[in-house]
């Protein structure tokens, strides 16, 4: 695997020395500042390429280039933002960046309730709980219509969770919503957030899924003139929020997606922690099932209990087989190899970490603190080693 290591730009709080130190080859970044729906301008593109290239690595992967919300909704200016997005691809192909990690959650990114949740250890992880969502929706938004998408019982619940609250921690969590995680491209004040739930009011998820298999449908002949792996990220969390379906959260949705354009310039970002949230997901199953297509690792690993509630757990631990799945990358990878394929080597990174040690006393993006990542890479970059070892005994 290819070792890779995120960083949102020159403010970014762990520098390219960091990265370089930790032993990771590959840049995975973005293009934070251009507004959502734009094209990315060849100059720009050079520009970040550049920076990372005098510390000495390479920018490997784009994580992301946004999906306007006008393309989720076919609205608005949406062909002109699917016109950018196809001028964006050839851009950054004729850069020489090929792979392009995306996602189409609507409205938000990746979420979480909480930021820092004390460990047993000392250190902080990100979490999701269920109740604290649920009071979230239903009486700090107040989102028309929420008290159907709930039974009592859970109305119940989160009421006595959202009474338990104080201003402070109404605040931190309504930060930690809508104001937009890293790498999330947009954040919302109430008003703005209440008016883009509402206009998903009428779609169905046959409706987010239609549109998708649209975007790409017309994109993904440029990703493949241009030589492009288009790679889209799982749902996270993998359900629906607000009332909003999502349309990457199981197995059921991976055949939907890739029957209705079947490119293998059409390829999947496989999260584990993304899709190990759900027990229903059989991870080894959906990854043999898409090997050919997967372009983009993200190993992390989650702890969920049979409410909904997850943490990010050290990588080696929690609910994925960290085990199982690098062996299933490595084998794939030797296949690719054997058949003499140019991207037998898949990219990968250690996905979010826990804030530890001296980064206790740094602010840094949550989720993407140095230590924690290395302490990731270091232990799946131990266990592959042995994995590649045995493959030869």
């Amino acid at each position: 695997m290819k070792e890779s290591f995120r960083w949102y730009g020159p403010k970014d709080a762990v520098p390219l020395s960091a990265i370089r130190q930790a032993g990771a080859t590959t840049v995975v970044s973005a293009l934070h500042y251009i507004e959502n729906g734009a094209e990315w301008p060849v100059n720009d593109i050079k520009k970040h390429q550049e920076i990372i290239r005098k510390s000495g690595l390479e920018w490997g992967v784009v994580e992301s280039v946004p999906i306007h919300e006008d393309i989720k909704q076919r609205t608005g200016n949406f062909e002109l933002y699917i016109e950018n997005y196809k001028k964006t691809i050839a851009n950054l192909a004729a850069c020489g960046i090929y792979t392009i990690c995306y996602n189409f959650m609507p409205v938000l990114d990746w979420t979480r309730t909480h930021l820092y949740k004390p460990m047993p250890d000392g250190s902080t992880a990100l979490a999701y709980e269920i109740d604290a969502m649920r009071a979230f929706d239903l009486f700090v938004v107040k989102r028309k219509n929420a008290n159907s998408d709930y039974t009592s019982d859970q109305i119940e619940t989160a009421k006595r969770y959202f009474e338990q609250m104080n201003e402070k921690e109404i605040a931190e969590l309504t930060e930690s919503v809508i104001a937009g995680l890293p790498g999330a491209e947009e954040g919302y004040t109430m008003e703005q957030f209440n008016k883009r739930i509402a206009a998903y009011g009428a779609l169905t998820k046959e409706d987010l899924q239609k549109h998708l298999i649209q975007f790409l449908a017309a994109i993904i002949p440029t990703a493949e003139n241009n030589g492009v792996r288009m790679c889209i990220h799982p749902d996270d969390p993998p359900h629906s929020l607000f009332g909003i379906p999502r349309v990457v959260s199981t197995a059921a949705d991976l055949k939907v997606l890739f029957s209705g354009v079947p490119s293998r310039n059409n390829g999947l970002t496989f999260c584990t922690g993304s899709f190990g949230v759900r027990a229903d997901n059989n991870l080894e199953q959906m990854f043999m099932d898409h090997s050919d297509r997967i372009h983009f690792l993200h190993f992390r690993s989650t702890q969920r209990d049979e409410r909904g509630n997850f943490y990010e757990a050290n990588h080696l631990e929690g609910d994925v087989d960290m085990y199982a799945m690098v062996k299933a990358a490595l084998t794939e990878e030797k296949r690719r190899k054997a058949e003499g394929r140019s991207d037998w080597e898949i990219p990968m990174r250690p996905d979010h970490g826990h804030q530890m040690l001296d980064d206790l006393n740094k602010v840094t993006n949550p989720g993407y603190s140095a230590i924690g990542r290395l302490r990731g890479l270091a232990e799946i970059r131990g266990l592959a080693l042995a994995i590649q070892r045995s493959f030869s005994t």
